[in-house]
């Protein structure tokens, strides 16, 4: 009896230490997430001071990732909303608002009184109501050491025609389905009819012409074992529409489509393009081990067709002046000719290499690639490649990113910014890019930007600056300037 006695007193003195840690880790995460609000308070103060709309013409926006870009419905401007920067030491957080004049190329920065709080990671969507409206949900605020972290449920309209920000309400947010009536804002709760995708972060959703959802793809984790979580990038699509025969009932539907589906990813960018497709550009493949995780950063382009329900990969066709002339400068070998020399020099036909992938449910997908094949290097010019243009230098692309902010307006697609890393290096992009996609034949840099000159600041070279000096904000002056700005 003693013994079991003696037990027992044990295992309740390790319950009263359990509970005594967790109501300690609970009292200590209160007091992080009040700092934080205390934080964006702070902020919120400063905006409180620009009390008029003042639009300024600028240089580019200063580097960032997890903004949103949107295309004016009714101009030909590119709107750019908030976002984030991290220099190696400290995370700046944006709420800034940007233009982009398409036909112009210039930009320009506006002000408006009241706007959100500062954040990134937001999701954005862009409609005609009221002369065009730019709506923002959500989104995440982090503390300057990147450590901590304050999630937003608010949801705000930016009135394009009025340009005056408008918090609508505030409500808690659950891991279902909602949607939002845009003439009386309201929300309404939805509750599909079967299997649904598990829960998920960074997903892509799109819109079918009979006015469907798709969703694809995402990352989640699970705790394998103490300590060690494992990432899934998920690449299975979900179709969720209304329930036949069953007015204002929705349900969802697994569905597989053909072609060359993308290989699993997370930090894609998604846009809606021409003739109800969607495009996926970019993103980054973990490699993930229990003490590593390594990235492979992608810039490829993928279309998936909703009235086919199919996917196929973005092929670009290249400038067609370019093609002419290298047809007109062909010209026939005579016999004896340094062969080797010469098929080096002209062997510029496209190579398919050919991937198999295990997809989610198990199914084999193969896929295709045509790859420009380069010269031999060090190979010299031949005299007859006389013309720049019959040389072909190096395309102009995107470098491979995640992150990056896509929009589509007049048939073109718009990329700007976005990361990745070298080595332990993060590298945040702010660069423009623009692609003709009736054309598809080759990409058009805007805004090049040199990641070379980025600053980035080691955690070792200095650890004693403090957690209030304003670069959470990306912010130093009470006038709204930001020491990260263009």
């Amino acid at each position: 009896m003693g013994k079991k006695g003696k037990k027992e007193k044990k295992g309740r003195g390790a319950e009263k230490t359990a509970a005594k840690m967790e109501k300690k880790v609970s009292k200590r995460s209160r007091k992080e997430e009040e700092d934080l609000e205390a934080l964006i308070a702070h902020f919120q103060t400063l905006d409180a001071k620009k009390t008029q709309i003042v639009e300024t013409p600028c240089s580019p926006p200063s580097p960032r990732l997890n903004a949103s870009l949107s295309a004016h419905p009714e101009k030909d401007e590119l709107i750019l909303f908030g976002g984030e920067y991290f220099n190696g030491r400290k995370t700046f957080l944006y709420n800034e608002l940007y233009t982009y004049n398409i036909r112009k190329d210039s930009w320009a920065k506006v002000e408006i009184p009241n706007p959100p709080p500062r954040r990134c990671a937001h999701q954005a969507v862009v409609v005609p109501q009221c002369g065009g409206q730019l709506w923002i949900f959500g989104g995440e605020f982090a503390s300057p050491n990147g450590e901590q972290f304050y999630h937003y449920k608010d949801l705000w309209v930016l009135h394009l025609a009025t340009k005056t920000w408008e918090q609508v309400r505030d409500y808690i947010y659950y891991n279902d389905v909602y949607a939002f009536n845009l003439d009386t804002f309201t929300w309404s709760k939805l509750s599909p009819a079967g299997a649904g995708p598990t829960p998920r972060s960074g997903c892509h959703m799109s819109v079918t012409p009979q006015g469907g959802i798709v969703i694809y793809g995402g990352y989640s984790k699970q705790r394998v074992k103490k300590d060690v979580d494992k990432g899934t990038q998920h690449a299975d699509m979900f179709l969720l529409k209304f329930e036949e025969g069953r007015e204002g009932r929705w349900v969802w539907t697994r569905i597989n489509p053909s072609g060359a589906k993308p290989t699993p990813r997370s930090g894609f960018s998604g846009a809606m393009a021409p003739n109800h497709q969607t495009l996926l550009f970019g993103g980054v493949c973990d490699e993930e081990e229990e003490e590593s995780l390594e990235g492979d950063f992608l810039n490829d382009l993928h279309f998936y067709d909703t009235t086919k329900n199919r996917w196929f990969a973005g092929q670009l066709k290249g400038p067609k002046s370019e093609k002419r002339k290298r047809r007109r400068g062909m010209k026939v070998e005579p016999e004896g000719a340094n062969k080797p020399e010469s098929e080096g020099v002209s062997a510029q036909a496209p190579l398919e290499v050919v991937r198999e992938v295990v997809a989610e449910d198990g199914t084999v997908v193969t896929i295709k690639q045509l790859l420009t094949a380069p010269g031999p290097a060090g190979q010299p010019q031949s005299d007859e490649d006389d013309s720049p243009e019959e040389v072909g230098g190096p395309a102009v692309e995107p470098c491979p990113r995640s992150n990056a902010m896509l929009a589509v307006k007049h048939g073109r697609l718009y990329l700007y910014g976005g990361m990745f890393e070298a080595g332990d290096r993060q590298v945040t992009l702010s660069d423009l890019y623009c692609l003709d996609l009736h054309k598809m034949e080759e990409w058009t840099a805007l805004v090049e930007a040199d990641p070379e000159t980025q600053e980035w600041l080691e955690e070792s070279d200095s650890e004693s600056s403090s957690a209030g000096e304003g670069a959470e904000g990306g912010e130093e002056d009470e006038d709204g300037s930001s020491e990260e700005d263009g």
